[in-house]
């Protein structure tokens, strides 16, 4: 190790621990404390050389040298407690007592030692601290004041200073002040490197932190540009740092949201408090590998802004940092939980819709099953005639029908959610069973006043799939038609074939649906209108099991309606259908144009 760093570790040994929790207060203290001791020490250590030379000190020489003691004791003050600005103003007053006491008595304002009163207020100002170079600058002042005081009364004493080495004297002031001030300046020089290093260090370590955060820091303008971004921009919003300068950031902004982006920001500067947004920004994204620009997309982002000072010190024009980060996928998953709560809603509205249903469909046949068979059974007391019986038997019978098929349709909608449905795929002609399904309907048809009318050529083909849940598919469909369509209305049935596919449609002139419930129809025990405005009998689950049909058959199913104009309900199913392996996803999708035919029409007759 080197004296350099022997005689460095002994001052930092000195150093009160206080002080050694700040690099620049350490600093401060070291340059206090190193050039009085090894000043005071040197000067000491040529004292015997002094007397050896000069032989008995004078009075004033012996004042001098005890001067050298005190910066000893100031030095032994400061590394014991710590205290920076009483160490430096003990300094001043030792310094400015020693030069008064000397200029006394070797001719007062004139002496060869007043020259040293400039060295108290520039020995003050290594402290950085205003309080102790007024002080310092008050005992210089006070000093200079009271030597031209005693000098104007007449009360200075004859001067110490012999003659012949009056000029030694003047010279050796001089000098020695010289050499102090410039021990001050280099002591003050060697300050500033030290602040500047220590504030180097700081912005680097600062520049390390913006250059490494994954979140964005940016400094904006007055007026909202940005004067300053940092690197992880770049990768945020997939362009370089400089084109998001002054105003490009605000370019990439969402439209709709640059109110709230410029908003936040103004307040942050106007009333000194932090503020937050969130908003979309446009983010470029480049194929790998090749030098093309995709799509841009937007991406979510937060930013928390404030302006750059605290309290008074916030101007109205102040400048506000950002710090934005991404939380697109927070917002994803918020959507996903708003997604699940409209849902969960939905579904309790629809158990509430279907508990309504239900108990106007169970009670109304079971009130008539139990009335008229009561009936029957006191047909003694009654007096019922044998065509009173048969119509109440046939009563009973069409409420024990519609509780059954109420019935079947929860139980088929139930295995079909839990995959128990069974698919069994055959050849079969779908014109026989579009046939059997519109004689089936007729009856119910000519007791609505509606027609039927199928629209089907001679030579369709056969399809693969299961005939049984065709022919309720067809049902399903004709029903639904004929249940909403005015009398005097007319419900066509058209099949045709499209390449390998077979196109069905169920065409109404009824009521219609509103676009707000063609959404949502085919959804189990949703029923189109408000419950309170129902008209016809129903569960709900109708459409919903056509829907489970066609998509188990690997088909797709689409509705298009006016509101008082009818509706129309495409069925498609492929002409060759083999069962998945695995359970297939709804997938409803838009069809397109059937091709145009000259089917064969047929007015189904009505029966009598």
């Amino acid at each position: 190790m080197t004296v350099f760093g022997i005689i460095r570790d002994h001052l930092d040994s000195l150093l009160h621990p206080s002080a050694r929790q700040d690099a620049m207060t350490c600093a401060r203290h070291r340059a206090f404390i190193a050039p009085r001791l090894l000043g005071s020490l040197a000067a000491l250590a040529s004292l015997p050389v002094y007397l050896a030379v000069r032989g008995a000190p004078q009075e004033i020489e012996v004042m001098v040298f005890a001067w050298l003691i005190a910066p000893i004791l100031v030095s032994y003050f400061l590394s014991r407690t710590g205290r920076f600005e009483s160490a430096q103003i003990l300094s001043s007053l030792s310094l400015a007592a020693v030069v008064l006491a000397v200029c006394i008595n070797t001719g007062g304002i004139s002496s060869f030692a007043a020259i040293w009163l400039l060295a108290v207020p520039l020995e003050a100002a290594l402290s950085a601290s205003r309080r102790v170079v007024a002080i310092a600058v008050g005992l210089a002042l006070g000093s200079a004041l009271v030597l031209v005081m005693i000098e104007a009364f007449g009360m200075l004493p004859s001067s110490k200073v012999p003659a012949d080495i009056s000029s030694l004297f003047e010279a050796l002031g001089i000098a020695s002040a010289t050499i102090y001030a410039s021990a001050l300046a280099f002591g003050a020089e060697s300050l500033a490197r030290t602040s500047k290093r220590l504030l180097d260090e700081e912005e680097e370590r600062y520049r390390l932190l913006t250059r490494n955060i994954s979140d964005v820091i940016s400094r904006h303008g007055r007026n909202g540009a940005v004067q300053f971004i940092s690197p992880a921009a770049e990768a945020l919003v997939g362009v370089s740092n400089a084109s998001l300068l002054e105003h490009g950031l605000f370019d990439r902004v969402h439209v709709a949201d640059r109110p709230a982006y410029l908003t936040a920001l103004s307040e942050a500067a106007r009333s000194g408090v932090e503020r937050s947004v969130e908003f979309r920004l446009r983010r470029d994204s480049q194929h790998e590998g090749r030098g093309r620009q995709q799509p841009a997309d937007f991406i979510w982002i937060e930013m928390r802004c404030r302006p750059i000072g605290s309290g008074s010190a916030i101007a109205a024009d102040a400048e506000v940092v950002a710090v934005m980060r991404d939380v697109t996928d927070r917002k994803m998953q918020e959507q996903v939980v708003n997604a699940a709560r409209i849902e969960a809603e939905r579904a309790g509205a629809s158990k509430s819709r279907f508990l309504a249903t239900m108990s106007h469909e169970l009670r109304t046949p079971l009130n008539a099953i139990i009335g008229f068979s009561e009936m029957i059974v006191h047909e003694d007391e009654l007096r019922l005639d044998g065509a009173r019986r048969q119509e109440y038997a046939k009563l009973i019978n069409e409420s024990g029908q519609h509780l059954l098929s109420v019935v079947n349709g929860i139980l088929d909608m139930s295995k079909m959610e839990s995959g128990n449905f069974e698919i069994l795929p055959e050849l079969f002609s779908p014109r026989e069973s579009l046939v059997s399904c519109c004689n089936l309907m007729v009856l119910k048809a000519r007791e609505g006043g509606i027609d039927i009318v199928m629209r089907a050529p001679a030579d369709l083909p056969q399809i693969t799939g299961d005939p049984r849940a065709f022919k309720q598919i067809v049902l399903n469909l004709v029903s639904n038609a004929i249940k909403f369509s005015e009398r005097g209305g007319k419900v066509v049935v058209e099949a045709c074939t499209d390449g390998s596919r077979f196109v069905m449609r169920v065409i109404d002139t009824g009521v219609g649906i509103g676009a707000d419930d063609l959404k949502r129809i085919g959804d189990p025990f949703f029923q189109a209108g408000k419950t309170y405005q129902r008209r016809h009998e129903g569960t709900g689950l109708g459409l919903s099991i056509v829907k489970s049909l066609v998509t188990m058959h690997g088909g797709e199913m689409t509705f298009h309606s006016k509101i008082d104009e009818g509706t129309t309900v495409a069925v498609v199913l492929p002409i060759s259908f083999s069962p998945p392996l695995a359970d297939s996803s709804s997938n409803i999708a838009t069809l397109t144009p059937l091709p145009r035919v000259e089917p064969q029409e047929m007015q189904v007759k009505k029966r009598a």
